[in-house]
């Protein structure tokens, strides 16, 4: 089994932007720990555009998206080798990996992401991975890699995903304006989540901020993976998150964990488009997990080929995501029609706009 390891900007990046070698000492020591022991260890690091704007002596983190692409190309070599310096002390081997949003949607670039992970991992070579900036084409999009983190570790099928960061974990607050704030030490449901107010102010380095921490804990908890969010400058913490001790704020995993193609289509892929379905088409969804047939859909959002992920919606809200069997200009033509109607319309054609296997109820 593999431990995903998410290391954010204010583990990595001190207050001036210079690294935290004490911290990315202590915890490439605790990887060589574990894998030492047996463990197959991922990093996922945030921090390139930290280090990229130490390097250039930039006064302030850039706003601009070439200018942030710009740092990350300066700073992304010089983050890994740090790594990788340290994991070799430890007899680790490191890999550095650059992957986009991109790599995770598309699923041919998904599949060919995860057989190079695995591959990695089986030739016990520590994975470090970042998001590649620098060919992004809107903005830096993961929230400080937190749900990049969360992808990789539903990917390869992880036992935990730790998120490393400067707070002892989740709040039902915010301590840094609430002084009775106190720790949340165990989730067991997420949706306990509700009743807190947890902010999204990252750090001055970062993009994220703990709300992302909780979404990308919902994510991989919601896939089967034990979460734990805990304080990756503390002594021993990753050591202790690993062995499921308790530190931090821990989620349980479910344990009915989905198939790889439907936790890829839930949490990886975004929607291209809408189907708007009565609610007798939405409660056969949600009850039976039946494939959505025409007949129940009035109306389609968007504008979208056969074999884009599509959501489904009814009047109390979104239902599901999946696969659509048919483009939004031929679905606009099957809107309501019975499955005979829809075989003269479309002969040799899928009777289903969206079949059973290739959606996910969300």
């Amino acid at each position: 089994m593999t431990l995903v390891v998410k290391l954010g900007s204010s583990i990595v990046a001190g207050a001036d932007g210079a690294l935290r070698t004490d911290v990315l000492d202590a915890v490439c020591a605790q990887v060589a720990e574990l894998r030492r022991g047996g463990e197959e260890v991922v990093l996922v690091t945030s921090g390139a555009i930290a280090r990229g704007r130490r390097l250039l002596g930039l006064a302030d983190r850039p706003t601009a998206i070439d200018a942030l692409q710009a740092a990350s190309a300066v700073g992304q070599g010089s983050l890994f080798r740090s790594y990788e310096e340290r994991l070799a002390t430890g007899g680790v081997r490191a890999a550095q990996v650059l992957l986009t949003a991109f790599d995770m949607s598309e699923r041919i670039h998904y599949l060919n992401a995860r057989q190079t992970l695995q591959r990695l991992l089986a030739w016990h070579v520590v994975p470090v991975i970042n998001e590649n900036d620098t060919t992004a084409t809107d903005e830096i999009t993961f929230g400080d890699n937190d749900f990049l983190a969360a992808q990789v570790a539903i990917m390869i099928e992880a036992r935990r995903l730790v998120l490393l960061t400067d707070q002892p974990g989740l709040f039902n607050a915010d301590p840094r304006v609430d002084p009775g704030a106190s720790l949340v030490e165990e989730v067991a449901d997420t949706a306990e989540l509700d009743r807190y107010e947890i902010g999204s102010r990252g750090s001055r380095f970062g993009s994220g901020g703990m709300r992302s921490k909780v979404v990308a804990a919902q994510m991989a908890a919601g896939s089967g993976i034990a979460v734990t969010i805990c304080d990756g400058t503390a002594d021993g913490t990753l050591l202790a998150a690993a062995r499921g001790e308790r530190v931090g704020t821990a989620f349980s995993g479910r344990d009915d964990r989905a198939p790889s193609f439907k936790l890829w289509l839930r949490w990886a892929t975004p929607a291209q488009g809408r189907i708007i379905v009565d609610p007798g088409a939405g409660a056969v969804l949600r009850e039976h997990g039946s494939s959505l047939l025409p007949v129940g859909i009035v109306a389609v959002e968007g504008s979208f080929a056969a074999g884009a992920p599509v959501e489904v919606v009814d009047d109390r809200g979104i239902v599901g995501k999946g696969i659509a069997e048919h483009s939004s200009e031929v679905l606009q033509r099957l809107l309501g029609k019975r499955s005979v109607e829809v075989a003269e319309i479309l002969p040799g054609g899928a009777e289903e706009a969206i079949h059973r296997d290739r959606f996910v109820l969300t």
